[in-house]
């Protein structure tokens, strides 16, 4: 009776246990941060602009949802401005030329690069389904996933899907989804993002019926623009987003904020953007309205955040269950003279918002350590308990090394054309192809990159935070520029073996790698150069692939060679 009894206490012991935690990602498409959208999303983020605009739906909005019953990250960005690129170093926590998976089409992206990359197999879903966790998805998640090869092969990782194919993956009133891998379905008619709102909640409703932990994505479309394929030709017509009727009528009056960049001149600007002239009013008349539209379109997916968090609540697994609000990229209009796109270095492209809730996260606060899309996937691994070694770094959302927790840089990347979109659309920009180094730390904010064509960028974002000059250009006329004690000459020279580093190493202080007693390290170091401006990562258009790896000396070094296994590890070279 005695041993009954204990088996049946050790029972009862192993039945209450804590459940691994839920993970929830709403991914949004193109989402801008410097100008200010989350200010228009009071479900997400309460003390918005909406609050002060006159519209029923909102009036008396006391709701908090995601940003203050959690943390925001306030330097997080995506190391590659576009999204089929961005989303795959989001699920698999590697770099983009680790990937290789660095555009939206074939030959150098979309689902087939996914494929023949083997992705497919090894990714965040598949993860966290080996960890027993019942994974869904819905919405957008590769491009290039159309009604040809939508099941060749079959997606995998997912218990349940439903998600949008190709070529209406941008149409909002016309979408079409493969569930499960079997063809898709017309819903024609439907809002796009009330659609994937609906099929989130029954996925939801499915994965609480279960006792496994549960993983899921919604991934609306919104914001990005709307594109219709014409079947016939294959010619593309972008265009405004489109908004959920009830939202058509908003902010009429919204006009993009008139910051230092806002149609101006860069001085020293470098490839394309040095011939870009200067916005006539119908331009940015039309460009307020591009905003405008997207802003809307944003609406139905802070209804979707509602929808989800109450679900979540009514179903008593919200205190279980971590949920990461953020987009795959960035955007500009009207920014540095350009029209509607993304796809460049600036931070209006690549720096975007990201905010966590969830067990043993605390409420209302920011955290400035930089982070990036690759840190994602090693960090819900650790939530999870099952860690794994990536490219990308655990943050620490929980407990007080939260507080502790100090990163400076991102390395940022991009190959292939510059993006414009719109009835003022450019074309397709040649000579985009970069690789950038976005640092910021105690006293500084920097940003320095070297493009295809051997031009290079250094701006001083914490005296310039548009960047606008750039410091790398004679024309900047910065002779007396100092940063921590070093000048111009030597801070450049030095930021370029730092982006050659980096492509195995991380940076532990800026301030340590500019100490004069690593002068001679840095002269043995070689430089980040291109022999041509290709549309893909091709390791021999982008230099030497050798490098020096500090030895310990601070006066001497050892030749290495770079391998993408190697990027991630921490050798610190500066403490």
């Amino acid at each position: 009776m005695k041993i009954a009894s204990w088996m049946l206490l050790l029972f009862g012991a192993v039945l209450a246990s804590p459940q691994k935690p839920n993970i929830l990602i709403i991914l949004t498409d193109d989402q801008d941060l410097h100008m200010n959208s989350m200010d228009y999303m009071p479900l997400v983020k309460v003390g918005g602009v909406m609050n002060k605009i006159p519209y029923v739906r909102y009036a008396d909005e006391s709701q908090k949802y995601i940003t203050d019953e959690g943390v925001t990250l306030q330097n997080h960005y995506c190391t590659v401005a576009v999204c089929c690129p961005s989303r795959a170093t989001l699920w698999t926590g590697h770099a983009a030329h680790n990937t290789n998976v660095t555009d939206v089409i074939p030959p150098y992206g979309g689902w087939p690069k996914v494929v023949q990359r083997g992705w497919n197999d090894n990714y965040l879903p598949v993860w966290l389904q080996k960890a027993g966790y019942n994974t869904y998805y819905t919405g957008k998640l590769w491009n290039y996933l159309h009604t040809d090869n939508y099941n060749r092969p079959p997606i995998n990782g997912f218990n349940g899907s439903e998600i949008l194919i190709d070529p209406w993956t941008y149409q909002y009133y016309e979408p079409h989804l493969t569930r499960n891998g079997r063809p898709p379905q017309s819903y024609s008619g439907q809002y796009s993002t009330d659609l994937i709102k609906q099929k989130a909640l029954g996925f939801l409703e499915e994965a609480v019926s279960h006792q496994a932990p549960w993983f899921l994505t919604a991934a609306p479309i919104g914001p990005h623009a709307e594109i219709v394929v014409n079947r016939r030709d294959h010619s593309i017509d972008t265009t405004f987003p489109q908004a959920a009727q009830r939202h058509a009528h908003l902010f009429n009056d919204y006009k993009i904020p008139r910051d230092s960049s806002f149609n101006a001149k860069t001085l020293g600007a470098v490839s394309w953007i040095k011939s870009l002239q200067e916005l006539n009013d119908t331009v940015i008349g039309y460009n307020y309205e591009f905003q405008r539209a997207r802003l809307r379109a944003l609406q139905a997916v802070d209804e979707l955040v509602e929808a989800l968090v109450q679900k979540l609540d009514d179903e008593g697994v919200l205190n279980n269950t971590y949920i990461f609000y953020t987009t795959d990229n960035g955007f500009h209009i009207s920014q540095h003279r350009m029209v509607p796109g993304k796809s460049c270095g600036y931070e209006t492209d690549i720096h975007i918002p990201l905010v966590v809730r969830g067990p043993g996260i605390e409420k209302s606060v920011t955290l400035d350590a930089v982070t990036s899309h690759i840190d994602i996937a090693p960090t819900i691994l650790s939530l999870v308990g099952t860690p794994k070694q990536l490219d990308g770094k655990v943050i620490p959302l929980t407990g007080p090394t939260s507080h502790n927790f100090t990163s400076e840089h991102a390395a940022v990347e991009f190959w292939g054309y510059g993006d414009t979109e719109g009835d003022f659309a450019t074309g397709k920009q040649l000579n985009n192809t970069y690789k950038g180094l976005r640092l910021t730390g105690q006293g500084y904010s920097l940003y320095y990159s070297v493009w295809c064509t051997n031009e290079v960028e250094y701006y001083d974002i914490k005296q310039d935070p548009g960047q606008m000059n750039n410091l790398a250009s004679p024309a900047s006329n910065q002779s007396d520029y100092i940063l921590f004690n070093r000048p111009l000459s030597q801070v450049i020279p030095r930021l370029n073996a730092l982006l050659m580093v980096l492509k195995t190493c991380k940076v532990t202080n800026l301030e340590g790698a500019l100490d004069a007693s690593y002068d001679q390290f840095f002269r043995s170091q070689p430089l980040v150069t291109y022999s041509a401006c290709e549309m893909g990562y091709i390791r021999s258009a982008e230099g030497t692939s050798r490098w020096n790896v500090y030895d310990g000396t601070k006066e001497s070094s050892v030749d290495s060679e770079w391998h993408p296994l190697h990027y991630g590890n921490d050798w610190s070279l500066f403490t």
